[in-house]
């Protein structure tokens, strides 16, 4: 008996990501520079908040898209530090930042639509995508020092596109939109049908400059997808928590897919996320911004080529002059050199290598010393 299993799903492959990750993890010595995880510990303040939820039993099922109180401090904290209005009845609590981009992306996408993918890119949105049986366009930016022009943006539209995946601060680059390329996204897509899906899970590691958000244009509102994370900014991977902010026509959609896939949030850790928009994360900014900067200098310094990160925790390295692809070198180098970073190929850019500079000092200057010392042994 010959079964068959959906299309979408047998034609998507498992994170390349993860898979290289898991392979340095098994390569015995090896240093590994590869996750987006903070070394650092969830604060005390959070955890104590989720284990006083336990002792007064808030085990029980909690509101689908979140507890009022969870809601509101949402709200609060988006009006507060980013300048985003949005009722609590606009957002849902999600499974993570993943969720929260499934549970969009399913409602807004049909068989057969477009959605533009810059790259360099996280490509869970192109699994994402391919999932909902809509087509990833992809659109590099790697000779506009990662920006969006205008005339790129509109070669790349067509009649079936329905959004775009806006990622700022990226990941791989750290590379931050300026005001100059929104106004340009803005102007392009403005009069038209098209979503705008904001991942902003990198916005409170910022370390240069101004920022601003796509989500600020609220004219567009009701094309507006705001997705936003606890992970990054509060030490809570772990955790598994998020959140999507849309105009209200749209979240009452977008909680059909979360309540059927998840039902909701644990509700003990929900007094914890409060906990953590109410703490200062700037001491953690500060570690971040240290290491990013000792870690470009010394890749600079070895001779590489690699843009200035202005916020997120990643170098994405050019490796070009090498002659190999990416995939080929990075495992070169975990064979010979003992170090793991993530091959550019699983970003969409194949002439780059991703490094997280997310671990702990000790573990950056033994990994950059054995990028060194591979690296000389290639030049020499």
């Amino acid at each position: 008996m010959r079964l068959q299993l959906n299309h979408d799903v047998m034609k998507t492959e498992l994170s390349g990501i993860r898979g290289f990750t898991y392979l340095v993890r098994d390569t015995p010595g090896a240093c590994a520079l590869t996750i987006g995880e903070p070394d650092l510990n969830t604060p005390e303040e959070i955890k104590a908040a989720a284990k006083a939820a336990l002792d007064a039993n808030d085990t029980h099922y909690p509101p689908g898209n979140g507890y009022a109180y969870l809601l509101q401090a949402v709200s609060d904290f988006e009006a507060r530090e980013h300048g985003l209005r949005y009722s609590p009845d606009e957002i849902i609590i999600t499974d993570g930042a993943t969720e929260a981009l499934y549970a969009s992306l399913r409602t807004i996408c049909n068989p057969g639509d477009e959605v533009i993918i810059p790259t360099p890119a996280f490509l869970l949105y192109e699994a994402i995508v391919q999932l909902c049986g809509a087509k990833a366009v992809l659109m590099p930016t790697e000779e506009n020092q990662y920006q969006i022009s205008a005339e790129q943006l509109e070669n790349a539209i067509t009649d079936k596109t329905k959004a775009i995946i806006l990622t700022s601060p990226n990941n791989p680059t750290g590379c931050i939109y300026t005001k100059r390329t929104l106004d340009e996204i803005h102007e392009v897509l403005k009069d038209k049908p098209i979503f705008a899906v904001c991942d902003d899970v990198y916005r409170t590691l910022v370390y240069d400059g101004e920022y601003h958000s796509f989500g600020e244009y609220q004219d567009m509102r009701d094309r507006l997808i705001i997705v936003n994370s606890f992970s990054k900014p509060y030490a809570m991977t772990g955790w598994r928590v998020g959140w999507v902010m849309a105009d209200a026509p749209i979240r009452d959609r977008i909680q059909i897919i979360h309540q059927y896939c998840v039902t909701s949030v644990p509700s003990f850790v929900q007094p914890a996320c409060v906990a953590a928009l109410k703490s200062d994360v700037s001491p953690t900014v500060e570690i971040f911004r240290k290491r990013r900067d000792y870690v470009y200098q010394r890749l600079i310094d070895m001779g590489l080529e690699v843009q200035k990160p202005e916020g997120a925790f990643y170098m994405f390295i050019k490796i070009k002059k090498y002659g190999m692809d990416s995939l080929t070198f990075c495992t070169k180098m975990l064979k010979e050199g003992l170090v793991g970073v993530i091959p550019g190929v699983y970003f969409g850019a194949d002439d780059y290598m991703r490094l997280s500079y997310c671990y702990s000092d000790q573990d950056l200057k033994e990994g950059l010393d054995r990028i060194e010392r591979f690296i000389t042994g290639l030049n020499a």
